[in-house]
């Protein structure tokens, strides 16, 4: 549910070619950080997932994009000037997914109440965990495109990145209410996320109870 960060741009990027599996053939994606010229794509991407209508089995993001895409839009390009963690797909120019996400510092400058509002697991170490971490706030494929393998290709580029600054948790955020997101659900698991704790908040006016998820990476 994070809607902006706070990040100065990494000094080096690297492309990567990866195979995106299909039932007909392969397609050939390219995973980078983002640019500010994506951000109409990543618009695009958004509002295919993100409408006022939630499916809870094709998965979902909360907000209702295509309600102001001018407050959006800069929100996006306030994240890709200043966000280090902001991937997305491409193939032959076209953006097919993105994924956000924001390590503990910045997190806390947008949400200091974050760790706070958890009810964690009492079996879950988060004393330990939470030392310095990552949170993914955003992951989107556009709708025609999911279970291709996109979104595995945007956290390996991010895992790769995360690691080689030495941090080795990850936390995610699915929600459950009002409205069940089970494909995020079964991407959780498909990533060997576990279940870390559950928050309960209000987002926008709205009551959202998220449960979340940990990966050791």
């Amino acid at each position: 549910m994070i809607e902006k960060g706070v990040m100065a741009p990494s000094k080096v990027e690297r492309k990567r070619s990866f195979s995106i599996k299909n039932n007909r053939q392969p397609e050939f994606a390219t995973v980078h950080r983002v640019k500010i010229e994506d951000v109409n794509q990543i618009y695009e991407v958004a509002c295919s997932v993100g409408t006022a209508i939630k499916d809870p089995y094709k998965g979902f993001l909360i907000d209702d994009y295509l309600s102001d895409p001018e407050y959006y839009k800069n929100m996006f390009a306030k994240a890709a000037e200043e966000l280090d963690h902001f991937y997305v797909a491409k193939r032959e120019g076209r953006i097919l997914g993105f994924l956000m996400a924001y390590p503990k510092d910045k997190l806390l400058e947008i949400d200091p109440t974050w760790l706070d509002e958890i009810v964690w697991d009492p079996d879950f170490d988060y004393g330990e965990k939470t030392k310095n971490f990552v949170l993914v706030g955003k992951t989107a494929i556009r709708s025609s495109l999911t279970g291709k393998g996109i979104g595995s290709l945007l956290y390996t580029r991010l895992i790769r990145d995360v690691k080689a600054k030495g941090i080795n948790d990850l936390f995610g955020e699915t929600v459950i209410n009002p409205v069940p997101n089970f494909a995020s659900l079964a991407f959780r698991i498909k990533q060997n996320y576990k279940l870390a704790g559950i928050r309960y908040g209000n987002y926008k006016g709205r009551k959202v109870t998220d449960l979340i998820y940990h990966r050791h990476i």
